[in-house]
């Protein structure tokens, strides 16, 4: 854990200024000779669901068979952590990547090629080599991170009068999916008759998403009512503005703490106690927690002017979670799991706030970007302080404080994202 942390931290360090200068130019609106758009029907809403559940599962699954996959491939634990890393860097990328491939090839080519890319990625990390399951996990977690842009302007001209619903759905399924990838994996190498068989299997459910997807948008359109940019439309970057700098830091700064959590929890548990198998339940508890929250908090959210109060409400949580695992972790272990699967819930109204603080899907595309963007750059550094400072005091007083100060800031910035406004 220690060597991802700190690949993570070298690249985010080197990556900030040349993501910066680039994203200034990504991030504009689309031509509208490019921005197809139809009403979103039943099949489309499955078809969203199909591409979420595709979202985890490519790096969910890959924990369960290090150990395996390592030692088949002689690998060294560096290896592993840069294998580990390479999702959020991914997805940091993202926010240059996709708006500009959808100003060109549409919406909904978009996310089919993202899928396509998705599915050959995740047969090509499973046939050779070091280097070549490498190359296979950056190409697939590509194609996951333009459809992790993607989705919420597909929700937002879709389904403009369901933008909570939708997204809560669309986020659910995002998050079953990760628990999918967990839990079926391991079952999957013994009846396939290995990890290669086990990890490439995965590429049946983009396939499938793909299917279901090229029939929902076959009159080659994708969105609702509204263009994803039109040409008399001033170009403006949104870098400019306030208010998006106030979203992407309250998306970066809970996957700033999710990716701690994610990362850090078990050891934590059993640092303090907790078996290794219960701490790995618990672990799991924390995604399965998010599942129904993300179906009915968004939208009883979206249907108020402000979502402040919602997103600071599943913050406290979270934030008490936090203080009983830094003042008698062994004490109620579940409890504080629960509490901090609460708090970790508000991803769902931070991927509803990106819609919704923006008036077009041009500008959603946009927004989306940027949060993404420069939120999982953000997200990645996490686990690298987190993990630094438990190296440097041998304690976990210091880490934990970290998380506090985070989760306070987040607060912070959630209570004013969450306001009615439009970048």
């Amino acid at each position: 854990m220690a060597v991802e942390s700190r690949i993570s931290g070298v690249t985010s360090d080197h990556a900030t200024s040349g993501l910066a200068a680039e994203l200034d130019g990504a991030i504009e609106p689309m031509p509208a000779h490019r921005a197809v758009t139809v009403g979103g029907g039943a099949l489309l809403a499955v078809a969203v669901v199909l591409v979420a559940l595709n979202l985890r599962p490519t790096i969910t699954s890959v924990g369960q068979l290090l150990g395996e996959s390592r030692a088949a491939l002689g690998a060294s634990a560096t290896w592993a952590g840069v294998l580990t890393t390479l999702p959020g860097l991914c997805f940091a990328g993202a926010g240059l990547a996709a708006p500009w491939l959808a100003r060109r090839v549409g919406m909904a080519r978009s996310i089919g090629l993202a899928l396509g890319v998705l599915a050959v990625g995740l047969v090509l990390r499973v046939i050779d080599g070091q280097l070549v399951v490498l190359g296979g996990t950056l190409v697939a977690t590509a194609g996951i991170a333009l459809a992790n842009v993607l989705l919420p302007v597909v929700v937002k001209d879709s389904f403009p009068a369901r933008i909570g619903l939708m997204t809560g759905i669309y986020t659910a399924a995002l998050q079953a999916g990760g628990a999918l990838g967990s839990a079926a994996t391991p079952p999957l190498e013994g009846l396939l008759g290995g990890w290669r068989q086990a990890l490439g299997s995965w590429a049946v459910l983009a396939l499938v998403a793909l299917g279901v997807w090229a029939l929902a948008v076959r009159g080659g359109r994708v969105g609702g009512t509204g263009r994803l940019g039109g040409d008399g439309e001033p170009r403006r970057s949104l870098l400019r503005s306030p208010l998006a700098w106030t979203v992407t830091l309250f998306f970066g700064l809970q996957s700033c703490l999710a990716y701690v959590v994610l990362g850090w929890l078990p050891e934590v548990l059993m640092d303090s106690g907790v078996s290794h198998g219960e701490a790995g339940l618990l672990l799991g508890l924390v995604s399965l927690i998010a599942v129904p929250i993300s179906v009915t908090i968004p939208p009883l959210a979206a249907r108020q002017a402000s979502q402040s109060g919602w997103i600071v409400g599943l913050g406290v949580f979270g934030l008490a979670g936090l203080i009983g695992l830094l003042v008698a972790p062994g004490a109620a272990p579940l409890l504080w799991t629960v509490l901090l699967g609460i708090g970790m819930s508000v991803f769902s109204l931070a991927l509803t706030t990106i819609a919704l603080r923006a008036r077009t899907g041009a500008e959603t595309a946009q927004l989306s970007g940027m949060a993404q963007g420069f939120g999982y750059l953000l997200g990645a550094a996490g686990p690298f302080a987190f993990g630094l400072l438990h190296d440097v005091t041998g304690g976990w007083t210091a880490p934990f404080a970290m998380l506090l100060g985070t989760l306070s800031v987040q607060l912070v910035a959630g209570w004013l994202a969450g306001r009615p406004r439009y970048v």
